[in-house]
């Protein structure tokens, strides 16, 4: 199984980047159905990212970057590198989807993908607001194109 989930919050503008790219690739699913490929938009809920991505082989995860870089900047990183254990916390906003990946597969062992690319695309502009910037759309453009050439060549295994 391909397990494909985008993150981000809808209500603050490029945050929203890796839901809007999901709810995109859920829409190609619905016209161009493959068998073993499942798409998520999670929101900002890292519990249900390591909910979702449980028992698939392999892990796409899209979602907003803060880094400094250039806006519309495309990060394409192995999922090891960002796994990150959470800290204690009472609040279950705190669990991110890195935490997830950690988490998941420490508690899920062989049944969490081994497998995990996640993409990051750097935002412009993550005030309230509904719009992703001109940057973040042409890369929000070329990351639905990389994940969903991913998707063909998963289905051809």
């Amino acid at each position: 199984m391909l397990t494909i989930i985008g993150c981000g919050n809808l209500n603050r503008n490029d945050d929203a980047v890796g839901a809007i790219i999901a709810q995109r690739l859920q829409q190609f699913l619905a016209e161009n159905p493959y068998p073993n490929v499942q798409v998520y938009d999670c929101g900002t809920a890292g519990m249900e990212v390591m909910f979702q991505a449980r028992g698939s082989k392999h892990l796409v995860i899209i979602d907003a970057s803060s880094t400094g870089s250039e806006p519309g900047a495309v990060f394409k990183v192995p999922g090891k590198e960002l796994e990150a254990l959470p800290e204690p916390s009472y609040n279950l906003h705190d669990f991110r989807w890195d935490n997830a990946l950690a988490a998941g597969r420490k508690i899920f062992k062989d049944d969490f993908p081994q497998e995990v690319t996640v993409y990051l695309i750097e935002a412009e502009n993550l005030d309230f607001g509904l719009e992703l910037s001109s940057a973040v759309k042409r890369a929000a453009d070329i990351v639905f194109a990389e994940v969903t050439e991913i998707i063909r060549n998963y289905a051809g295994n």
